[in-house]
C-alpha cells in the first residue's frame, strides 16, 4: 500500500455489547471497500475477523482482528473488538491506540451492560465516537428508545443525523438531516444498491423538526454555530457538518445514525461519517509521555501531531497486542505515533530498556498480512519475529523510540483476574509442552494469569470469567497439543484489614560465631475499597539502614500475598514500616525479610482480618413470563436486585451477584427460561464475605 498523508487516515475501532451486530458491519464495511468479493457471515463461521476456530464455532469474536482499508481516498485503519466481557482486555488495549471508534447498538435490545463497560473505557482514554444503531429491521426495532437510553445510562450526548423511515421489517431508508436528502435500498439486491433522492412528501414535517432539534444540539455545544444559527443565517452543509465535526473530536457530542448491516442497510453512510467525523492522527493533540529515566514523574516528554511535523518528529510508538505465529514466532501490534518505523532500524524499547532491531514489518488484514518496508507515522501495524528469533523481550504497552530521543508513553490498563482453575499435565511430556503454552497465552494476553501454588506444586491459571478460561484450556489441547486435567473454576478471593493495628518482630538467630538479627515495627490500617496494597517506608535509616530497607519491602509484599485467614492475597491496606533496630555485625537483609514478613502477620492478625469476594454486575434480559423464575434463582444465588426494566414483551434485569454463586448459570438460566433469556456479567467491586461462608473457606484451607 502506498504512503498516504496523515490527514487522510482514521484508526477506529468497531465495539459493542455481544451480538449488537458488531462483526456483521464490519463484514460489510470489508466488502463494500473492496477488502473482500463476498460478504462473511458470523452464523456460518466465515467472517473474516472471527478468524480463530473457537470464534468460528462459537459465533463470537475472542481476539481484536485488525485489518486496513481505502475509503474515498482515505486509509482507515479498523479494529474489530470482542463483545463479550470476558475479553474485555482486547477492547481495552485497542481502544488505548485508536483515535475514533464505532459503537454500534442493537435497535431491539438497547444499552446493554457490555454496551456501558466500553462507552466507560472509550471515555477514558477521551476516544471520539459515532453511534449506528443497528439492527433496525427488527421486530420491536425502537431507535428512539436508544437514543434515550445513551443519555441515561452511558451519560452521553448523542446528535441523530438520519432519521429512520419505515421501521422494523418495514424498513426503507434513512434521511440525512444535513442534507435533507432520503436514502432507500433496493431490496432485489439486498440492500447492496441504494438510490438518493427527495424527502417522501408525508415524512417532510417530521424531517424538518429532527433538523431543527440536531441543529440545536450542535449549537449548544459549538459557540461559532451557535452564533450562526441564533443570526438567523443560511447554515450551508459544510457548516454543519464543520461544527459537528469540532463536537464529535471534543468528545462533547456523538452522532448518530441508523441501519440494518446485516441487509447491508446504512454502512456506506456510516463509512462516509467516519471520514466527516472522526479525526485523523493529527488532529488528537499532542502526544505526551515520560523520561524512562523517571517513570513515574509527570508527563514531561511532548511531541507534535500535527501534519505537517509528525513525520519528521522522532519515532515514537506503542506496542498494543502481541499474537503467537502458527509456526511459532511472534506479532507485535504497534501504533506509531510520530516519526517513521523501518525495517533495519535499531529502536529503544523504553519499557524495558534495551535495543530492538527491527527485522520485517507487516500491514495486518485479520490474520493475513503484507509485508511492508515502513510504517508510517499515524498507522497500525506488527513487528513480525520468527521463531528463531523469538527471545524477543517486546511485550505488551512496550514503548519503542528513538534511541536519541526517548519517551515513555503511558502503559495500558489491564483488568483484575476473578476466576481460577488447576491445570495438571497427564505426562511428564505435557509437563514441557504445558510450560512452553501458557508462557505463550500469559505474553499474548495479559489478563490472563499463571501461577504455581507454592505449598501443593500445583499449576493455576486464572482469568476474567469462565468463558476466558474455557477458551484457554481449548487452545491449550488444540493448538498446543497439551494432555492436561482441568479442576474445578476458583474464586479469587482476597483478604483485608479492618482497622488500624501494629506489628513487631525481633528475628534473633545463631549460627557459629555470627548471628542474624532484623527487627521491625510496622503498622496497618484499612483503605477505601479498591485501593488496592500500599506500602511506605517511614523507619529512619538509624533504625533501619538503607541497605536493609528493599528486603523488608520484599518480605512484607510476600506476607501480603500469602494472607494470614486462607491464604488469599490482601487488598486495601496500608503498611507503613515505622522503626526497628538492627546490629553492625549480625543483620543482614534474610533476617530483616523474616522480620518483615512476620510482622506483618502479626499487625494484620490482630487488625481485624476479613476476607473479600467478587461481585458482579449482572443484566438479565427474559421474556415476561420467566422474570420470576429468574429472581427467585437470583436470590437463592445470593443477588441484590438494583432494577428491574420493562420493554415491550421483555424485562431487563440488573442485579449484583457474588461471582462464587454465578458457575454454570448460562445453563441453568437457558434451563429456566427454554434459551430465551440472555445475560452479561463483568466484575463490579468487592465485598465483605458472609462469616458463615468465610467459616467455610477458612476451614476448607485448614
Amino acid at each position: 500500500m502506498a504512503s498516504v498523508r496523515v490527514d487522510r487516515t482514521r484508526n477506529i475501532g468497531i465495539m459493542a455489547h455481544v451480538d449488537a451486530g458488531k462483526t456483521t458491519t464490519t463484514e460489510r464495511i470489508l466488502f463494500y471497500s473492496g477488502v473482500t468479493s463476498k460478504i462473511g457471515e458470523v452464523d456460518d463461521g466465515s467472517s473474516v475477523t472471527d478468524w480463530m476456530q473457537q470464534e468460528q464455532e462459537r459465533g463470537i469474536s475472542i481476539v481484536a482482528a485488525a485489518t486496513t482499508f481505502n475509503w474515498h481516498q482515505h486509509v482507515i485503519n479498523l479494529i474489530d473488538t470482542p463483545g463479550h466481557v470476558d475479553f474485555t482486555m482486547e477492547v481495552e488495549r485497542s481502544l488505548r491506540v485508536l483515535d475514533g471508534a464505532v459503537a454500534v447498538f442493537c435497535a431491539v435490545a438497547g444499552v446493554q451492560s457490555q454496551s456501558e463497560t466500553v462507552w466507560r473505557q472509550a471515555d477514558r482514554y477521551r476516544v471520539p465516537r459515532l453511534a449506528f444503531i443497528n439492527k433496525c429491521d427488527r421486530v420491536g426495532a425502537d431507535p428512539e428508545h436508544v437514543i434515550a437510553e445513551m443519555r441515561t445510562r452511558l451519560g452521553a450526548h448523542p446528535i441523530q443525523i438520519q432519521l429512520p423511515f419505515g421501521i422494523g421489517p418495514s424498513f426503507l431508508g434513512v434521511i440525512d438531516l444535513i442534507t435533507m436528502r432520503a436514502r432507500t435500498w433496493d431490496a432485489s439486491t439486498f440492500g447492496a444498491t441504494f438510490h438518493d433522492g427527495p424527502i417522501p412528501h408525508g415524512h417532510v414535517p417530521q424531517a424538518s423538526l429532527a433538523r431543527e432539534q440536531m441543529l440545536e444540539a450542535i449549537a449548544e455545544l459549538d459557540d461559532e454555530l451557535m452564533a450562526a444559527w441564533v443570526a438567523g443565517r443560511e447554515l450551508p452543509v459544510v457548516t454543519i457538518r464543520a461544527a459537528l465535526r469540532r463536537v464529535t473530536i471534543s468528545g462533547r457530542g456523538v452522532p448518530t445514525l441508523v441501519g440494518a448491516a446485516f441487509k447491508n442497510q446504512g454502512i456506506h453512510n456510516l463509512l462516509d461519517a467516519v471520514l466527516d467525523y472522526l479525526p485523523s492522527p493529527s488532529e488528537i493533540g499532542p502526544l505526551r509521555g515520560r523520561d524512562p529515566k523517571d517513570p513515574t514523574a509527570a508527563p514531561t516528554v511532548v511531541r507534535q501531531v500535527h501534519a505537517a511535523e509528525i513525520d519528521a518528529a522522532p519515532l515514537a510508538a506503542l506496542a498494543f497486542k502481541v499474537q503467537s505465529d502458527d509456526a511459532g514466532g511472534q506479532l507485535t501490534y504497534v501504533r506509531v505515533y510520530t516519526g517513521c518505523l523501518r525495517v533495519g532500524d535499531s529502536v529503544l524499547d523504553a519499557t524495558r530498556g534495551h535495543l530492538e532491531q527491527v527485522g520485517r514489518l507487516v500491514r495486518m488484514f485479520a490474520n493475513h498480512r503484507e509485508d511492508v518496508r515502513q510504517i508510517e507515522a499515524g498507522m497500525i501495524g506488527a513487528l513480525f519475529h520468527p521463531a528463531s528469533a523469538a527471545a524477543t523481550k517486546l511485550a505488551t504497552g512496550d514503548t519503542l523510540c528513538d534511541p536519541r530521543a526517548p519517551i515513555l508513553l503511558d502503559p495500558i490498563v489491564v483488568p483484575s483476574a476473578v476466576m481460577s482453575v488447576l491445570v495438571e499435565p497427564e505426562t511428564e511430556e505435557d509437563i514441557a509442552k504445558l510450560d512452553r503454552a501458557l508462557a505463550r497465552l500469559s505474553i499474548e494476553d495479559p489478563s490472563f494469569r499463571v501461577r504455581t501454588d507454592s505449598e501443593s506444586g500445583q499449576i493455576i491459571i486464572s482469568g476474567l470469567g469462565e468463558l476466558h478460561l474455557e477458551i484457554v484450556v481449548d487452545r491449550l489441547k488444540r493448538e498446543f497439543g497439551v494432555s492436561a486435567r482441568v479442576g474445578n473454576p476458583q474464586v479469587a478471593y482476597r483478604e483485608t484489614v479492618t482497622r488500624r493495628a501494629e506489628g513487631e518482630n525481633r528475628f534473633v538467630r545463631q549460627l557459629g560465631p555470627r548471628g542474624e538479627y532484623g527487627h521491625v515495627k510496622l503498622v496497618v490500617e484499612p483503605t477505601d475499597r479498591g485501593g488496592g496494597y500500599v506500602y511506605e517506608n517511614r523507619a529512619a535509616a538509624t533504625e533501619i539502614p538503607q541497605e536493609h530497607a528493599s528486603a523488608v519491602e520484599d518480605g512484607v509484599s510476600e506476607a501480603v500475598l500469602r494472607g494470614v485467614i486462607a491464604g488469599h492475597p490482601l487488598t486495601d491496606l496500608r503498611v507503613q514500616v515505622v522503626g526497628g533496630s538492627y546490629h553492625p555485625v549480625d543483620s543482614n537483609n534474610y533476617a530483616f525479610k523474616v522480620a518483615g514478613s512476620k510482622a506483618l502477620v502479626a499487625a494484620a492478625s490482630k487488625a481485624g482480618p476479613t476476607m473479600l469476594e467478587p461481585v458482579m454486575s449482572l443484566e438479565v434480559t427474559t421474556p415476561d413470563e420467566h422474570v420470576g423464575d429468574v429472581l427467585g434463582d437470583l436470590h437463592s444465588r445470593r443477588g441484590k436486585v438494583a432494577g428491574v426494566a420493562a420493554r415491550p414483551g421483555v424485562q431487563t434485569v440488573a442485579c449484583f451477584v457474588p461471582m462464587a454463586t454465578m458457575f454454570g448459570y448460562s445453563t441453568d438460566l437457558r434451563s429456566r427460561t427454554k434459551g430465551r433469556a440472555t445475560y452479561a456479567m463483568e466484575l463490579d467491586h468487592y465485598a465483605e464475605v458472609p462469616q458463615q461462608i468465610r467459616d467455610e473457606l477458612t476451614r476448607a484451607r485448614g
